[in-house]
């Protein structure tokens, strides 16, 4: 092997046969041993150059990566898995939620950042909301589709993370549990996104603050719920948490519940929205009640789009980088593939406040 490799150095040195820097292009589907053909290196060196084998020179590496790339080779996943057990898949479970503008793109993006330079491909995996949730993970689980899975909306006793866990089957989820066992995740601090927002919706002197939570079912509704409280208690402010709507509901039915209640006598004059979509909404229905924002009515919001940035009347906000999220996830899930445990890879975002 040593002598072999020694080999591979000095043949990486010269060009290979062809236009000077690699052979011929090929026809057909290539493979390594194309590569290997157009370098003139062993097949062995040119399947190690492209998972970035530490002990190949960078120069090797991106030689073959280059024209890997340039000839537009695809591993052979069904031989990759019978031969290594592995399908150098990720896959995202990602379900529609519209509180969070962009969160599937920027989720989306983050992991493609955490992913690249590695063998690892992303595929997303729908599920639908009058589906169990479950569903996905036993398709990917018992058909082998992927080597990890990141999924979000975790409720406190998730049977997704049960599984996973029982199965022993690497998985980063964005959001906590309640479970008693460790398990790898990415959360945001939901509870002091909302205690922050309660706190400063008070200092501005709004007598009576509303915040429109997800479903009860969902962790981070909990966190919510719990800053939201904790921040009207200690600042004595009134409060009221709408039973008509939810951050599962669409834009429309937010606005046009809003709109009904801050016309009525006893409306809430401070609005605290965890999702930008929502404020959104919020901000349509106190306009198309005849309200002034700044005047009848303040707002602290969730942000996670830069287009939220640029809506006016400008609006507090709290920041929660989505993207950033989904690139701790991916590179939290290579880490527990390769072997790492549970309790190091967890990571809970803090709350970035402008105000």
């Amino acid at each position: 092997m040593a002598e072999a490799d020694s080999r591979d150095k000095e043949r990486a040195k010269r060009p290979a046969k062809g236009d000077g820097k690699s052979g011929p292009r090929p026809s057909g589907k290539p493979t390594l041993r194309t590569i290997a053909e157009m370098t003139g290196l062993a097949i062995t060196t040119i399947s190690r150059a492209l998972n970035n084998a530490p002990e190949l020179s960078q120069e090797t590496r991106e030689r073959v990566q280059k024209i890997a790339a340039e000839i537009g080779y695809v591993p052979d996943r069904t031989a990759l898995r019978l031969k290594t057990g592995r399908t150098h898949v990720v896959s995202l479970i990602l379900d529609p939620h519209d509180e969070i503008l962009g969160f599937g793109q920027s989720m989306v993006s983050g992991l493609i950042a955490a992913l690249r330079g590695t063998p690892y491909h992303l595929v997303v995996t729908p599920s639908f909301t009058d589906a169990d949730p479950i569903d996905p993970i036993n398709y990917i689980t018992r058909n082998k589709m992927a080597d990890g899975v990141i999924f979000s909306r975790t409720e406190p006793r998730d049977m997704r993370v049960k599984l996973l866990l029982e199965n022993d089957f690497p998985f980063v989820s964005h959001g906590r549990t309640e479970l008693a066992a460790p398990h790898p995740f990415v959360d945001y601090d939901n509870f002091a996104f909302a205690y922050h927002a309660a706190k400063r919706l008070a200092a501005k002197g709004r007598r009576k603050i509303a915040t429109i939570l997800p479903p009860a079912r969902f962790t981070f509704g909990k966190h919510l719920r719990d800053g939201f409280m904790t921040g009207v208690r200690e600042t004595g402010v009134d409060y009221e948490i709408p039973s008509d709507v939810s951050l599962d509901d669409d834009a429309d039915a937010i606005r046009q519940a809003t709109m009904r209640r801050i016309s009525e006598p006893d409306a809430p004059d401070g609005y605290i929205c965890p999702g930008d979509a929502a404020a959104l909404a919020v901000m349509a229905g106190i306009t198309d009640a005849g309200k002034v924002i700044g005047r009848d009515a303040d707002i602290v919001a969730k942000q996670t789009s830069g287009i939220f940035g640029q809506v006016r009347p400008k609006v507090d906000a709290i920041y929660e980088d989505t993207a950033l999220a989904g690139l701790q996830m991916g590179e939290l899930l290579l880490r527990r593939i390769h072997g790492e445990r549970p309790e190091n890879l967890q990571i809970l975002q803090t709350p970035e406040i402008w105000f």
